[in-house]
């Protein structure tokens, strides 16, 4: 099925004119065409429309999924949040405490993959050895990639913008013809403001032609 994806305004990636009233085209996994609306829309009055207010963007890259997934832990929310909290446990005492299984891992990491959807990732750096946690991220979508050359395990976050110049540096790809379908949108007006406002914007993130996360 062709899908049309279209926002106020398409960042195709690094160095890459902006569009105003841009959008791309998907078939299957793949990008097809990129282009203004008026004249995807035209050539392709078939195709399914998905219009999303914002910037459309590459997905974007966090660094350290050995770290956010394997040594951090994700309490359940709401079940877990009265005895743990809801934030994040690290630490090798903390987690000790907990008295961690692989299928618990697995749960949690479960978690973790859709806060990391919901901010726009569609690619992690790192390696992992847990097979719960390795099939969770593969189930998520997720693509790992190795480790980061310098990375430091104690610098992972979340946030795909922590430490970050400018919101194009997350950005993983470009938005082209036969490229991956994998991008995001987000509620504000440019990446200057993307990079301001945070991740948490993210209204959809798009892996492999599918729509993975949707803001409710």
């Amino acid at each position: 099925m062709l899908t049309l994806h279209t926002a106020d305004l398409l960042v195709p990636g690094p160095g890459r004119a902006p569009q105003p009233g841009g959008a791309v085209l998907v078939e299957g996994d793949r990008i097809t065409l990129v282009g203004p609306y008026e004249e995807l829309g035209a050539a392709w009055p078939y195709a399914r429309v998905r219009r999303w207010p914002g910037v459309l963007t590459p997905g974007l890259l966090v660094h350290g999924a050995d770290a956010l997934l394997e040594r951090t832990y994700y309490p359940d929310d709401p079940y877990e949040v009265t005895e743990l909290g809801s934030e994040p446990i690290s630490g090798a005492e903390a987690l000790a405490g907990l008295k961690m299984t692989e299928a618990r891992w697995g749960h949690s990491a479960r978690r973790a993959t859709q806060k990391l959807l919901a901010r726009g990732v569609v690619a992690v750096t790192g390696r992992l050895t847990g097979p719960a946690v390795r099939t969770a991220v593969v189930r998520s979508g997720l693509a790992v990639l190795p480790p980061a050359s310098g990375y430091r395990g104690d610098d992972a976050s979340l946030d795909p913008f922590a430490g970050r110049d400018a919101a194009e540096q997350a950005f993983h790809g470009v938005l082209e013809p036969a490229a991956p379908a994998r991008f995001a949108v987000f509620a504000v007006a440019d990446p200057a403001e993307l990079l301001a406002q945070g991740a948490t914007t993210c209204v959809a993130t798009v892996i492999g032609g599918r729509l993975l996360h949707r803001r409710r």
